[in-house]
């Protein structure tokens, strides 16, 4: 399949009054045509800011360091606003985490879906209210003649974020980033929303990426899996690969972590001791090595970088790591 997006040793700082915040170090993926990738990790390990790097849509004090990020031959960092308002919305769209702070709170749902068909399609505002209702219906909002009548707080959770994601495929964007989109959501509303990025991504073959905390979710939505920790990408598999043979010790943790319906009643969850780096200092070497029990002398001295996993069943199963936990594991 044709890669849709390609990140290249992305960097992103945030300035503070004493020196950075090194929030991205050196992340790098490529994104195909139809495929949804999942970026998974503690909070605060880069997942939104690396996506947010991409659009440029980060805060005053955010700063894109290096990188480069090739979304149809052409590098986005590059690019200046009026060019980037031309692919945010239309090509690349991005439903955020918290719809009811994302959503314009005195504008009417219906006008907040309209404008980037008018924007980007050159519709009237008449034809993009009608298509709107087809996006809403599309999203399973009942009643969408109505819905578009409505402002933010009068719709619930779901239908809140089913009005983002309507908004979002608007123009048929080849990329969808998806910000953690069912966090606040009851699971049977999850299940929903889940079901119906799969769907359309079938029917629009666009490129998902699924930024969660939620490895549950993962396992039935993602083609292939990229976890981050501390800013930088420490494991990346398909999700069959990654569940089954998890390669990196902080992969290895946080599986271990998932509660399982066969648990013993009664047994404490594992829990992975110590807590993130501060990356106020920049991560010279395996920001895990303090957490890690497989840890020893070359992981504080130099930081790995993502090689091809020894012995694996994909050539794409890369990690970042000093030690062979297979073999670990077979001692």
């Amino acid at each position: 399949m044709a890669v849709l997006l390609e990140v290249r040793d992305l960097e992103t700082r945030f300035r503070l009054r004493k020196g950075y915040v090194y929030a991205v170090n050196g992340v790098s993926f490529q994104l195909e045509e139809g495929e949804t990738l999942g970026v998974v990790g503690e909070s605060g390990c880069g997942k939104s800011v690396t996506m947010l790097s991409i659009l440029q849509l980060l805060p005053p004090a955010g700063r894109i360091e290096k990188g480069e990020v090739l979304f149809e031959g052409r590098d986005l960092l590059k690019m200046d606003g009026r060019e980037l308002r031309k692919v945010r919305g239309a090509k690349i769209s991005m439903v955020f985490q918290d719809p009811m702070t994302s959503l314009t709170p005195v504008v009417r749902i219906g006008t907040q879906i309209a404008e980037p068909l008018v924007y980007h399609r050159g519709m009237s505002m008449s034809q993009a209210r009608r298509q709107s209702v087809e996006l809403l219906d599309m999203v399973g909002i009942p009643d969408p003649e109505t819905r578009l009548r409505e402002y933010p707080y009068q719709l619930s959770g779901g239908m809140r974020q089913r009005a983002m994601i309507a908004m979002a495929l608007a123009c048929q964007p080849r990329v969808l980033i998806a910000d953690e989109p069912t966090t606040a959501l009851d699971v049977t509303v999850q299940a929903q929303i889940v079901e119906l990025v799969k769907r359309l991504r079938d029917e629009i073959q666009a490129g998902i990426v699924w930024i969660t905390h939620d490895l549950g979710v993962i396992a039935g939505l993602a083609d292939r899996v990229m976890v981050m920790y501390a800013g930088s990408v420490v494991e990346e598999a398909t999700v069959d690969d990654l569940y089954e043979d998890p390669r990196h010790p902080y992969t290895e943790a946080l599986l271990g972590a998932l509660p399982s319906v066969s648990e013993t009643a009664g047994r404490r969850l594992t829990s992975i001791g110590g807590a993130p780096p501060d990356l106020v200092v920049y991560p010279a070497f395996c920001p895990f090595f303090p957490r890690c029990e497989y840890a020893m002398g070359r992981c504080q001295e130099q930081k790995p970088t993502l090689t091809p996993a020894s012995e694996a069943r994909d050539p794409r199963h890369r990690i970042a790591c000093w030690v062979d936990i297979q073999e670990r594991r077979r001692a």
